[in-house]
């Protein structure tokens, strides 16, 4: 008996050692600065740069393939930190927020039937689409609350999604959860928007949601001349490439899907008869 525990002990020891060895041969140098930005970094591994997570982000601030002010989360002091430490001027981040197309909630989007499954809306949606007679349209089972590291999103009391702009870092989780591609990252001065998506004929959009985009295209002819709101599959959508201002939304949608949205103020509700 104790003749193949020795043997084993041995073995392991070998191995042990092996390994060890390896490790130290093998071993791949990283820049000291790495370790720097990544523990200066929020460590929220969200994505939102396009990296797997903060530390390879820091190793593509290192080998000069991204700037500091790509980091969709860390504030301004960490971003200059990272410039200073990399000898770099830090270029200017354009606030963004992520933004919810969608306003169908209880009494204005009604439910074609009562789901009674997993409280999930990728379940919802693999079950026709969904309860709602809108198939376009938010299930309210918080698939976005659920991934959201920041506590940016809540559910309002008509069962729908809404964003906390003051908390988004618009990291993105919550675009890729959304099983209807309701959610969009939006710049955070942007203050006109079309909160609807659903690409159905008016007459088919009208009956599922009262507050659908008809495609109508009043708002379109608004910006005859300098297009800042086209209308495609009946749906009128935002050129946030040069967002709209100034106008009277009451007066230009007669159904509402198109709000004045203040996204980086905290007064941040949805005002659909009025730009102040």
């Amino acid at each position: 008996m104790l003749i193949p525990t020795a043997v084993l002990a041995g073995m392991g020891l070998v191995s042990g050692l092996g390994l060890a060895v390896a490790a130290r041969v093998f071993a791949v140098e990283t820049d000291p600065r790495q370790d720097e930005i990544s523990d200066a970094l929020p460590g929220a591994n969200c994505g939102g740069c396009g990296y797997a997570g903060c530390n390879d982000f820091a190793a593509a601030v290192v080998e000069g393939k991204v700037g500091p002010e790509e980091c969709p989360v860390c504030d301004a002091n960490t971003r200059e930190f990272i410039g200073k430490l990399m000898g770099v001027e830090v270029g200017a981040a354009i606030p963004k927020v992520a933004l919810i197309m969608c306003q169908g909630g209880e009494g204005t989007a009604p439910r074609q039937f009562r789901y009674n499954g997993q409280a999930s809306c990728t379940s919802a949606d693999l079950l026709g689409g969904g309860d709602k007679l809108c198939l376009h349209g938010c299930l309210g089972l918080a698939d976005c609350q659920a991934i959201c590291a920041f506590g940016a999103i809540e559910m309002t009391d008509d069962g729908i999604a809404r964003i906390i702009p003051e908390r988004c870092t618009a990291c993105g989780k919550c675009v890729t959860a959304c099983p209807k591609h309701l959610i969009s990252i939006v710049p955070a001065d942007a203050e006109i928007h079309v909160l609807c998506h659903n690409t159905d004929k008016g007459a088919v959009a009208k009956k599922a949601c009262g507050v659908a985009c008809l495609g109508c295209k009043k708002c379109e002819k608004a910006f005859e001349e300098d297009p800042r709101i086209r209308i495609s599959e009946f749906l009128a959508r935002v050129d946030y490439d040069q967002p709209p201002s100034g106008l009277d939304v009451g007066e230009i949608c007669p159904t509402g899907a198109l709000i004045e949205l203040k996204l980086n103020r905290n007064d941040s509700e949805p005002n659909s008869r009025s730009v102040s």
